[in-house]
């Protein structure tokens, strides 16, 4: 079977042609900060969603917040264009006042609990303002809106409280609530014929309700065919039929409950005229009841603040109502929204007549988040909680890394080929001339280039051993580090811990990925110390525990190097002085400043790796005097490197060092081999 050839065409680039598409790989760089800062995969997509972020071509997808904030513009619009209700301004004054007390009582629970010295409780103080607060700035400018949102908001202020549930009673008396269909022109010329026909068609539906709730066949295709001219979007389930009515009477109410005194009055004799049919009334308030209990999400309480000068019609101002009911749905899809599948629900072809095609565009790409990364193999599903693969987990410190080289340049790292060559086995992708004695891997290419070289083109092609050219090996040296990564609660105050983390995975990237035979041990330490996986550095965080303890995290990089062979080696990045040690027996001791028993545990652990040939480089952030000679004392007893250096400079310190180390460890071992 003859193959097809593929043929391509090419123009010049004219700003047109669509680029990349979305994919997860770019997804995830731009998820790489957030999840090693923070090291939940949730919390970072959940921050994306909100955020928004950047295409491959440069394109920038709209956050929820972005949307969110469209959404409201879009609802204002309709409502400073058009004249249907009055303003209650002595109640939005009064709401006002509310959430300012609410402000208050909140700053003050704060403040009393970061004065407490109990910083666990503090630090979830903290969280529980932001939290408050964010629902308080994010609540919607309009009356129904925000009164709903304050409906399920969690007070602080009991006072607030009180306030707001009475505002709520005064609210509701004000407010009427129907649920008649406003159609003056059609029923005040309605036929008997007419008024029989929808009379027939509410008991239809009735009665199809009473069916389905009982389990039998509702007969709704009967139904349509009876009745279907009433319904021009031409529902196709009783499903959709049933929301379609209850976003019908749901507009309805709120355009009764949005008008003035008068436009209310005026409707309200057309519907007393209409509900002098009792049947159709019976009928009518059983359908209300009916919607209200299968769709108490539709909002039926809402109103609007119309405030232009244009007036509308019946129709206009049911279409407005509708549209306005359905920005009002989105939003609380929006605002609910705890992960990127839950943004599908939303009806793409809706969100584009209402907001645009950017807001369709961005909530379409946002909602493919977590199932692209999911077939891209990097996330994963665990009993409805999304967390890293190990592809996940490399793709991280990949990126870490190559992050990290970006910021140096070729020259001075190239590809992190050794500057000496022995016998091992792995390549280096350079050659030689062969010498009498070398291994004979021979690299055909030069070898053949060479002859060709030497005696013009031609075949056959005649070698000599001149022409000879192998490929080059690197001398191997088997290594072990141990990295202890400062876990204290300085580090993430003086924003040491991202950097400090980041070289942490893109370390044990570039060990696992280009020294395969080295190993590399991890240990995180705070009040105490811990081993920690490469499993687990990704979602490690900092403790919330007062300490630094290097004691006990030299003591485990101690016992980890042990069990090795070969150049042992401890890198310790942190920003503080030792304020933390185990004592004799077994427990925890922290006191700030470093008492003389701590700093002198700390050095007789010093001295043990010392005796044990093992190597202590440390990184110092932010260090100040105290730190800087505690670090001297260290390294004059260690014969070990110190380097004081930024966040922003971290990685090149440490990587850079690594790579040297290995060139200096290559060396020697090749001077040996010779």
């Amino acid at each position: 079977m003859r193959g097809v050839v593929a043929r391509f065409t090419y123009s010049r680039w004219d700003g047109t042609q669509k680029g990349f598409d979305l994919d997860a790989e770019s997804v995830f760089d731009g998820l790489t900060d957030d999840l090693l800062y923070h090291g939940d995969v949730n919390s970072a997509l959940r921050r994306m969603m909100q955020e928004g972020f950047r295409d491959r071509n440069g394109e920038r997808l709209q956050g929820l917040r972005e949307i969110m904030d469209r959404l409201r513009r879009e609802r204002q619009e309709r409502l400073d264009r058009s004249d249907l209700g009055g303003v209650y301004s002595e109640i939005a004054d009064e709401l006002n006042d509310i959430v300012d007390e609410e402000r208050h009582a909140i700053e003050n629970a704060r403040r009393d609990a970061d004065n407490s010295g109990d910083e666990r409780r503090a630090q979830n103080a903290r969280q529980t303002a932001e939290d408050r607060t964010f629902r308080l700035d994010m609540l919607p400018d309009d009356l129904a809106s925000k009164v709903r949102e304050l409906q399920a908001y969690d007070f602080e202020s009991a006072e607030a409280r009180r306030r707001f549930e009475e505002l709520i009673d005064k609210l509701r008396q004000q407010l009427m609530q129907q649920t008649v269909d406003q159609m003056s022109g059609s029923i005040q010329n309605m036929s008997p014929e007419d008024m029989q026909r929808m009379k027939d068609m509410l008991a239809g539906l009735n009665d199809m309700l009473d069916k389905n709730q009982r389990g039998e066949d509702p007969g709704f295709e009967q139904f349509m065919e009876n009745f279907g001219d009433f319904f021009p979007e031409n529902p196709e389930t009783l499903e959709q039929l049933l929301e379609i009515i209850a976003q019908r009477m749901a507009a309805m109410q709120a355009m009764m409950n949005s008008m003035t005194p008068g436009q209310r009055a005026q409707l309200q004799q057309l519907s007393d005229q209409l509900m002098e049919d009792m049947d159709l009334r019976w009928q009518m308030g059983q359908l209300g009841q009916n919607m209200r209990s299968m769709f108490p999400e539709m909002g039926w309480n809402r109103s609007y603040d119309f405030e232009g000068q244009e007036p509308m019609g019946f129709a206009q101002a049911m279409q407005t109502m509708q549209e306005l009911g359905e920005l009002d749905q989105l939003e609380n899809l929006l605002r609910n929204a705890t992960n990127p599948g839950a943004l599908a629900e939303a009806d793409m072809d809706r969100v584009r007549d209402l907001m645009g095609d950017d807001a369709a565009r961005s909530l379409e790409r946002l909602a493919e988040l977590a199932k692209m990364l999911e077939q891209a193999g990097l996330i994963q599903n665990k009993e409805g909680r999304l967390e890293l693969t190990p592809k996940g987990m490399r793709k991280i410190g990949s990126n870490a890394l190559r992050e990290l080289f970006s910021k140096l340049t070729k020259d001075k790292m190239g590809q992190h080929q050794m500057d000496h060559h022995g016998q091992g086995h792995e390549r280096t992708y350079e050659t030689k001339q062969y010498e009498y004695g070398d291994p004979f891997n021979l690299d055909l290419n030069r070898t053949i280039r060479n002859a060709l070289r030497r005696n013009g083109g031609g075949t056959p092609v005649h070698l000599s051993p001149e022409d000879f050219e192998i490929e080059r090996t690197e001398h191997l040296t088997k290594s072990a580090t141990v990295l202890l990564l400062d876990l204290s609660m300085s580090m993430p105050m003086r924003d040491n811990f991202l950097p400090a983390k980041k070289v942490a995975m893109a370390l044990h990237s570039l060990i696992t990925s280009q020294f395969p035979r080295d190993y590399m041990g991890l240990v995180g330490f705070g009040e105490v110390a811990r081993v920690l996986t490469p499993e687990q550095l990704p979602e490690v965080s900092w403790d919330f525990a007062y300490g630094t303890n290097m004691q006990h995290a030299l003591m485990l990089a101690r016992r980890l190097l042990s069990r090795q062979t070969g150049t042992k080696q401890i890198i310790m990045i942190t920003d503080g002085e030792p304020t933390a040690h185990i004592t004799a027996s077994g427990q925890p001791y922290f006191n700030y400043p470093p008492t003389l028993e701590t700093v002198e545990a700390t050095l007789r652990e010093v001295v043990r790796c010392t005796k044990d040939n093992i190597r202590i480089n440390t990184f110092m952030l932010d260090a100040d005097r105290s730190l800087k000679s505690f670090i001297e004392r260290l390294t004059a007893i260690n014969r070990g490197r110190a380097f004081f250096t930024t966040p922003e400079t971290l990685g090149d310190y440490v990587l850079v060092d690594f790579i040297e180390n290995k060139k200096r460890m290559s060396s020697r071992g090749a001077r040996q081999t010779g």
